[in-house]
């Protein structure tokens, strides 16, 4: 059976907060537990006025602290931005206040923009230690406290899952190699899916930490009652995106009937390609869609991701979707 996630960037709405954005999260987690969930991660961003998931482990924090049972982690932490101890301290203190319950997913990206990451203090291009840093952190998780001069405290012998996140071969060739589990961010990066899924499969070595290879997939998902009202709910992603690639990012707008109207034709291309791994419609297409992409890929994990402007209708169409999902095993079994 796939299991299925949801991968959350707090978006802060049109017209709301920062403070919303987080309530809405918070709801959101807990609802989702209920139908079925199995992971709930949210990503670090900075200086994304549409996005409130910068401090992305204190945000883990709290909701671990209103959830029971469902596993909470990174999608990711921008690992260049921070020194691998200082991640190993803040997820290790998680997994000792929240034992098996909490997940690291691990990107290479600054997650922002170039002044910004100057304001992050990052200098030179340590994305290329990224390597060197992953596995770095993954001794502080790995060793026994007093084990190594330097102890991740807490941290050390917690064990924490560790993700390669990516949206190129890069990253599937790092989790290959280190036997770990990948994430490809299909959500918004779909063009190297198909390479980096080979590389993956094909160099995977058994580890530690993971004797055979574990492949998540991200969708976009929109799901409502009628296929028109679904497109309609996505028009504030699509316009979200226009919005950034055209330098001007912002809350997360509301929905619109004709996207035409507000989004440059110019655009319009981008943002498709860009969007175009997305399941939208009637819980019967969004089943047809879902169930297609995951006879394709045979991922162990899916992650669905929406960002949708009315908080009734994002936990509808999250709470679809994990019905058409928790069908699909045994809809393929009677087929």
């Amino acid at each position: 059976m796939v299991t299925y996630n949801i991968l959350d960037l707090s978006p802060i709405p049109e017209g709301g907060t920062a403070a919303d954005a987080l309530a809405r999260s918070t709801d959101l987690a807990q609802h989702a537990e209920q139908w079925g969930y199995t992971r709930f991660w949210v990503a670090e961003h900075h200086n994304m006025p549409g996005i409130a998931s910068s401090a992305t482990a204190v945000l883990i924090g709290h909701l671990a602290a209103n959830t029971k049972t469902i596993r909470l982690g990174s999608g990711g932490i921008m690992l260049p931005n921070h020194a691998p101890l200082m991640v190993a301290e803040q997820f290790g203190t998680l997994e000792t206040l929240y034992p098996g319950r909490i997940d690291l997913g691990l990107g290479r990206a600054p997650g922002t923009d170039p002044v910004t990451t100057r304001a992050l203090r990052r200098y030179g291009d340590q994305a290329d230690q990224f390597p060197q840093d992953v596995a770095e952190l993954i001794a502080y998780l790995d060793s026994r406290p007093g084990e190594t001069r330097v102890s991740a405290i807490p941290g050390a012998g917690t064990h924490v899952p560790v993700w390669i996140l990516g949206s190129s071969t890069f990253g599937a060739e790092l989790a290959a190699v280190m036997g770990l589990p990948y994430a490809f961010a299909s959500h918004f990066a779909p063009n190297m899916l198909e390479d980096a899924l080979a590389v993956y499969r094909r160099n995977f070595r058994p580890s530690d930490r993971l004797e055979q290879s574990r492949f998540a997939l991200a969708v976009n998902v929109y799901a409502a009652d009628t296929d028109e009202e679904a497109q309609y709910l996505r028009s504030s992603q699509l316009q979200a995106v226009a919005n950034l690639r055209s330098g001007r990012p912002g809350p997360l707008p509301r929905p619109v009937r004709d996207l035409t109207a507000v989004v440059s034709p110019n655009v319009m291309p981008l943002v498709e390609g860009m969007q175009r791994f997305s399941a939208v419609g009637s819980p019967a297409t969004v089943r047809r869609t879902l169930a297609n992409m995951i006879a394709h890929y045979e991922p162990d994990e899916i992650f669905v991701v929406a960002a949708i402007h009315d908080h009734e209708a994002r936990l509808k169409s999250m709470r679809m979707a994990a019905e058409v999902l928790a069908d699909l095993p045994a809809a393929a079994a009677a087929e």
